[in-house]
C-alpha cells in the first residue's frame, strides 16, 4: 500500500528559550549544519552558541508566533490537511527536527499498512543542510524500525514546471497593484564549501560566476545553481527585466565564506542607490518561517527604510495556495501510476 509523506525543517514547541534550547541543539549538532568535527562541532554548539542564542532567538520567535503555534508547523499542516483532501492514500506530516518527527511520520504510515512511501522534502533547491539530511535521517529510521518499508525521496523540484508555475502565481497575486522598482530573490544561504562538498563531479563547482550557467551533473546537487535557475525560470515567465531584479542570499552563521550576495547588504545598498519600492521574495520556503516572517518581513523591512527606501513588500511564500496544493497532487499522482 502507497502511503505520502511531507517533509519540512521543524520548529520548537513555543517560543521561549527554554524549548528553543533543544531545537537549535537538534539542529547546530547535525553534522550537515554545521560540518566540522564532532569534539569541534559540540565544543562550539553545546559550549557557546546554546549558551548565547536561545534567548535572543526565542525573542524573535515570539515576534512571529501565531495564536495556533508556529507559523511553519501550521502552515505544514494546512497543506498536509488539502493535499490529503485530493488524493486516496494516505498523507502524514513529519518535520527533520522537533515533533512530529519523521519515526512519528513513518510510524502514522505503517499504522495504515503503508509499505511503499513517496517522501517529499519541502525544500525546492537541494542542499546538504536540507533534503540530504532528511534523506540520511529517513534511511536510518528505515533501516532500524521499518526495515520493510520502501521509502522513495522526491528530488528537487527547483526546475518542475509545477512549482515555477505555482512560484509565479504567488508573485503576481502579491505584486498586483505595486508599482514596485526592484524585486530581490533571496534564498537562505550556506556555505560555500558545502557547495563543493555536494560537487559530485569534484572539480565543477569553482563558484566563480561561470560554473552555474556551463551544463554539468553537478547542477543535479547544485544549491547554487539551483537557486539561480529558480529565479532564471520564473523572472522569464514573469517578464521581470534583468536591471529589476536581484538574487541574494541571508541567514549567515558564523565566519565561513557564504554564498554571496548578502541580503542585508542588498536591501540596504539598493536602498541607498535610491530604489524606494522594494518587493523580497524567499523561494527557497514553501511556507512562511523565521527567516520569511521575522528576518526578512520586519528585520529587512526595517533597514530599507533606515538607509532610504520608502515601500518594502515582502511577498509571501507559496504556503497552502491551491495552485502550490495541486502541484504536490500532481506529482502524487504521477508516482501512484508509474
Amino acid at each position: 500500500m502507497q502511503g505520502i509523506l511531507l517533509v519540512n525543517l521543524g520548529s520548537p514547541k513555543s517560543p521561549t528559550a527554554k524549548d528553543v534550547k533543544p531545537y537549535l541543539g537538534e539542529f547546530l549538532m547535525d553534522e550537515r549544519v554545521i560540518d566540522m568535527p564532532y569534539i569541534l562541532r559540540y565544543l562550539l554548539v553545546k559550549g557557546i552558541i546554546l549558551n548565547t542564542r536561545p534567548k535572543k532567538s526565542a525573542e524573535a520567535y515570539s515576534k512571529i508566533w501565531w495564536e495556533e503555534g508556529s507559523p511553519l508547523i501550521v502552515i505544514s499542516e494546512r497543506q498536509q490537511k488539502k493535499v490529503q483532501a485530493k488524493v486516496d492514500i494516505p498523507v502524514a506530516l513529519a518535520m527533520r527536527y522537533g515533533e512530529p518527527s519523521i519515526k512519528t511520520g513513518l510510524q502514522e504510515l505503517k499504522d495504515k499498512g503503508i509499505d511503499d512511501v513517496l517522501m517529499i522534502p519541502l525544500y525546492p533547491q537541494f542542499a546538504m543542510a536540507t533534503t540530504e539530511t532528511i534523506d540520511v535521517l529517513a534511511e536510518e529510521v528505515r533501516k532500524q524500525y521499518f526495515p520493510q518499508m520502501k521509502v522513495t525521496s522526491f528530488p528537487a523540484f527547483y526546475n518542475k514546471k509545477e512549482y515555477v508555475n505555482a512560484l509565479a502565481h504567488t508573485i503576481q497575486n502579491h505584486l498586483e497593484g505595486y508599482d514596485y522598482d526592484h524585486i530581490v530573490f533571496s534564498y537562505h544561504g550556506v556555505p560555500e564549501r558545502h557547495i563543493r562538498k555536494s560537487d559530485v563531479t569534484k572539480g565543477h563547482c569553482t563558484i566563480d560566476g561561470t560554473c552555474c550557467q556551463t551544463a554539468s551533473k553537478a547542477h543535479d546537487f547544485c544549491y547554487r545553481h539551483q537557486c539561480l535557475e529558480t529565479t532564471r525560470q520564473v523572472v522569464e515567465k514573469l517578464n521581470i527585466p534583468a536591471d529589476k531584479y536581484t538574487n541574494s542570499f541571508q541567514s549567515r552563521l558564523g565566519m565561513d565564506k557564504w554564498l554571496q550576495p548578502p541580503t542585508d547588504a542588498t536591501v540596504n545598498g539598493l536602498a541607498e542607490k535610491g530604489i524606494k519600492k522594494l518587493a523580497v521574495v524567499t523561494p527557497a520556503f514553501v511556507a512562511d518561517c523565521l527567516e520569511t516572517l521575522e528576518e526578512i518581513g520586519m528585520e529587512a523591512h526595517d533597514e530599507f527604510l533606515k538607509h532610504g527606501g520608502e515601500e518594502f513588500r515582502t511577498i509571501p511564500c507559496m504556503n497552502d495556495d491551491d495552485m502550490w496544493i495541486d502541484a504536490m497532487v500532481t506529482w502524487i499522482k504521477e508516482w501512484q501510476n508509474r
